[in-house]
């Protein structure tokens, strides 16, 4: 039994709730309805998820609200494809417009990416990010194993660590107009990029580009890190060619926390296109600790851009 593409308002509570993954209440879930132009009562919401309950989409959780069941996040990824064109970089934005850090005082959130292992392997995915973080090719060496997380499955354990898009919130904040343009595959050989291999522009897919490398076999994230030869991935920013001494400048205060530098920036950078207008930042991405852990043979499935958490609790988990 399934819901019929026309009743969007049952979808985008399911896609709120894939969204978000802890319970959520009918109040919280109708402010967050009404930011995306469906405006519902309290009792409307109700209304929704109790038949979402019925057709064995959502169940509750105590007093708390809502989460999906796994025939709820099966309905969100299969129906309409095609308006989820987009998705997975409108909810990084989000992320980023959320995100408050201030590289000059090392304080305010960041986004975050959650991955999800059992618990047998917990320790040996965190050697992995570790390894990488120390080669230089992760985002952030900063991680927290949580203990307790009403998202977190029986039998699992959660690590969170940094998300890039936390640089475009820095940018915003700062008054640089930022764009996530593409993520790719990059070629390394004795340990100097090569140039790119492939590019997935963010604004036309359904998923998120470094995560299809990876889950596809498509990296080779242990031999970069080992011997410097191999397939890594990274991101591709654009910024206006006049914010460039700021540019450099806010990227030099996160260097400062732990961040790792752009491995290429310019208005023509490795094999990209060269562009007049708008200078490209290229930055590795915490993906490439969880596409480390993939090849080691951890069974790893990461929520890109989780939510948003104070970097003074990183700090203190690392």
């Amino acid at each position: 039994m399934r819901l019929v593409p026309s009743e969007r308002k049952y979808l985008e509570i399911l896609r709120i709730l894939k969204e978000h993954q802890e319970p959520m209440g009918a109040k919280r879930l109708s402010e967050i309805l009404a930011k995306r132009g469906f405006v519902l009562t309290d009792r409307a919401v109700q209304y929704y998820l109790r038949y979402l309950d019925e057709m064995g989409f959502t169940r509750k959780v105590g007093n708390t609200g809502r989460i999906l069941t796994g025939e709820g996040i099966a309905e969100t990824e299969s129906a309409l494809v095609g308006d989820r064109i987009g998705f997975i970089i409108s909810k990084l934005e989000r992320l980023a417009f959320r995100s408050t850090f201030d590289p000059a005082t090392g304080t305010g959130d960041v986004a975050y990416n959650l991955s999800f292992v059992p618990e047998e392997e917990a320790a040996g995915v965190v050697r992995s990010f570790e390894k990488v973080s120390r080669a230089g090719y992760g985002f952030s060496p900063a991680c927290k194993v949580l203990d307790r997380d009403p998202r977190v499955p029986d039998g699992q354990v959660g690590i969170l660590s940094l998300c890039s898009i936390t640089i475009d919130g820095v940018f915003q904040r700062s008054g640089i107009p930022v764009l996530m343009a593409y993520g790719g595959r990059v070629s390394f050989e004795k340990g100097e990029v090569k140039g790119f291999l492939d590019l997935i522009g963010y604004r036309g897919t359904t998923i998120d580009p470094l995560q299809l490398f990876i889950s596809a076999g498509l990296t080779s994230i242990r031999g970069v890190v080992a011997t410097g030869n191999g397939v890594a991935v990274a991101n591709v920013r654009e910024v206006p060619v006049p914010a460039t001494g700021r540019v450099r400048e806010l990227l030099a205060q996160m260097g400062q926390w732990g961040f790792t530098p752009p491995v290429g920036m310019g208005d023509r950078v490795f094999n990209l296109v060269q562009s007049p207008h708008h200078i490209s930042i290229v930055s590795f991405s915490g993906m490439n600790m969880v596409g480390y852990g993939v090849e080691e043979g951890y069974h790893i499935r990461t929520e890109i851009g989780a939510g948003n958490i104070q970097f003074s609790r990183l700090q203190d988990a690392g």
